[in-house]
């Protein structure tokens, strides 16, 4: 005779139904967790990596924002959301403002196409800036539920130790699943405390260091657009395959593929032609877009003072005059420099015709 069934006798949450703010739980100095449950006792059914959208009543009219589902599917009593006021936030505000245990709102989905459940792979590499990290914590909780066939690193950026959300609790789970790997970058450490993490911007050879294998991962990456667009970039520029790519924007998640945006980022093309005029020395020569500008240079017989050759130390620094380049550097010229016309000629790729003072 079958044993009656225990838990999960109701059915799943259909967005028909309001949801109910169980808990409100502050996770840094101005991110919260939502937690929200199903009046009827419904459990929750989606993907790790998902998102529902809110109907709020804010003052002026109700209006509708995506948020990620930061829990994950594997608990699946209650779903919550985790967000971070922007500055000109409106919905978002209202919830830090208003929203407390006790009350209902509308809610709809589940939606999304950015989770692993869609992308079988042996390998994965997370990585997420700010409260980008809210669909890397659905679907890493997942995986330490399931204790089995875990390889995953989670690469996060975040501005000051003290704004890495979840931090504690992805330190749990690092310490009890050995294929899970954490590694943390800061802008700028918290005065008077120890750090141990990486410091500065996420680059390739950082990179390196924190996932040698990442050539053979398949790689989830959400944040800001300006830090997914530096992540893809650089990504190209290391040879890895974008195929296995995939982003969200927390500012606009997509329900379905039709709806995923073209990314069209610029790169060198191996076929196209380019040219680099040296202007100080009156030598122009032709050369690939994939070649850098020092090595055009070197061919040429020209001499650019250079270093470690890989964007670090800046010794390489020369002012461009006309035309643009590609530039995938490790932190060895300033946004400011950039703004000047000053370019690194060890990672810098001609697009089209450029010149230099050289």
């Amino acid at each position: 005779m079958a044993r009656p069934r225990q838990n999960w006798t109701a059915e799943p949450w259909a967005d028909d139904e309001a949801l109910e703010c169980v808990m409100v739980v502050p996770e840094t100095r101005d991110t919260y967790s939502f937690i929200f449950r199903a009046p009827s006792g419904a459990w929750f059914d989606y993907q790790p990596g998902q998102f529902v959208t809110l109907d709020l009543p804010v003052p002026g009219g109700n209006v509708q924002r995506t948020y990620t589902i930061s829990s994950s599917p594997s608990r699946p009593l209650s779903i919550s959301v985790t967000v971070k006021a922007q500055a000109a936030s409106v919905g978002t505000r209202w919830m830090l403002d208003h929203l407390t245990p006790g009350m209902r709102i509308r809610a709809y989905g589940p939606n999304g196409i950015f989770s692993f459940h869609r992308h079988p792979a042996a390998k994965y590499l997370f990585i997420s800036a700010g409260s980008g990290i809210t669909p890397m914590m659905s679907m890493t909780t997942w995986a330490w539920d399931r204790a089995q066939d875990t390889d995953i690193v989670f690469v996060h950026a975040a501005q000051r130790p003290s704004d890495i959300i979840f931090r504690d609790q992805l330190e749990h789970y690092v310490a009890r699943v050995p294929g899970l790997q954490l590694r943390l970058t800061v802008e700028q450490p918290e005065p008077f405390r120890v750090w141990h993490g990486y410091q500065g911007r996420l680059n390739s050879l950082m990179l390196g260091l924190m996932a040698p294998d990442y050539l053979e991962r398949e790689v989830f990456c959400c944040g800001p657009e300006p830090f997914m667009q530096a992540v893809r970039e650089m990504l190209v520029s290391l040879g890895y395959d974008m195929d296995r790519y995939h982003q969200e924007s927390f500012g606009a998640p997509v329900a379905s593929e039709a709806e995923a945006p073209v990314i069209e980022d610029v790169a060198p093309d191996q076929d196209a032609r380019a040219q680099v005029h040296f202007a100080t020395s009156g030598v122009t020569a032709v050369c690939a877009e994939t070649d850098t500008v020092l090595a055009v240079a070197k061919r040429a017989g020209l001499n650019i003072p250079s270093g470690c050759t890989f964007g670090l130390c800046g010794t390489c620094r020369i002012r461009k005059t006309a035309g643009e380049v590609h530039m995938v550097h490790n932190g060895g010229i300033s946004d400011e420099d950039i703004a000047e016309g000053w370019i690194l000629a060890c990672c810098s790729n001609p697009m089209g015709r450029i010149a230099v003072e050289v």
